[in-house]
């Protein structure tokens, strides 16, 4: 199941019928309503909309699973380091103090900080489902011509959609010389040393990096030969025109950006949501 982490795979619903233009738009919009407001209350209806979307794409949890194991060590880490380097930003951020309970004079926890690291958290995990969705429900070829169509060069927009095409290759590659290199005797299980296991990984990526470097010119050559970039223009297999569907939903997303940005000007005064005041 690891090798399909990063796969497209075709189904026939409302998320994967969007045009890639569409889904683009749409994550950026959502993204950055959450990524500049600092409403606790905005964020967590941008998070319930996140994973709306995320059981409508119908993709398995399976599939990205272990994406959300080191996803939750992430987060969890983020929230200790933030009170561990800044035990009091949230009490200058807010004006106010309400104690529960102190370590020392340093290290006390209180209502503003609590809030502040939350909706810290919460602003990354609304963020991380729309990621999944954007990355596993776009057909890259079909992607690349969507920007193509709103001025993007055909080049860079025909390297991105090899790029995504690339990991589920790599991770497929990087799969293969660990079990051929286990099959030698290479111990990656726990009963070795850290340093060892660390030593013996290098034999994995060492051979990886070869790979990919072969794979990368044996794709160049091939579309030299073929006369890639010779014309100012050319025409895509995959492109598809924006439908009702698509237009409705950067709408949407435009909708729920604006009204990010209007909660923070005119609604709390600021990026962030003071209910201390």
């Amino acid at each position: 199941m690891k090798s399909k982490l990063f796969d497209y795979i075709d189904r026939d619903n409302f998320i994967y019928n969007l045009s890639g233009l569409t889904k683009l738009v749409a994550f950026i919009c959502l993204t950055f309503s959450v990524m500049f407001s600092y409403d606790i209350r905005y964020i967590i209806f941008v998070l319930v909309l996140s994973f709306c979307f995320f059981r409508i794409s119908e993709i398995s949890f399976r599939q990205v699973r272990t994406m959300m194991i080191y996803v939750g060590v992430f987060l969890l880490l983020n929230f200790c380091l933030t009170y561990l380097f800044s035990p009091q930003y949230g009490t200058e951020i807010y004006g106010t103090t309400h104690e529960l309970f102190r370590f020392n004079s340093r290290y006390t926890v209180t209502l503003e900080q609590i809030l502040y690291q939350l909706t810290k958290i919460l602003k990354y995990a609304s963020g991380i489902p729309l990621g999944i969705i954007f990355l596993l429900t776009t057909n890259p070829s079909e992607f690349a011509a969507s920007l193509n169509r709103i001025g993007v060069s055909y080049k860079a927009a025909y390297a991105l959609a090899l790029t995504l095409r690339y990991f589920p290759d790599m991770i497929r590659d990087y799969q293969d010389i660990s079990l051929a290199q286990q099959s030698r005797g290479l111990d990656l299980s726990k009963k070795e040393k850290l340093g060892t296991r660390v030593k013996n990984m290098m034999n994995i990526f060492v051979p990886l990096i070869f790979t990919t470097l072969d794979r990368i010119e044996l794709i160049s050559n091939a579309m030299e030969l073929r006369g890639f970039g010779k014309h100012k223009k050319r025409t895509w297999y995959a492109g598809k025109p924006l439908g009702r569907n698509d237009y409705l939903v950067i709408l949407f997303s435009a909708a729920v950006l604006a009204g990010s940005i209007c909660v923070s000007f005119f609604v709390n005064g600021s990026r962030f949501y003071n209910p201390f005041v």
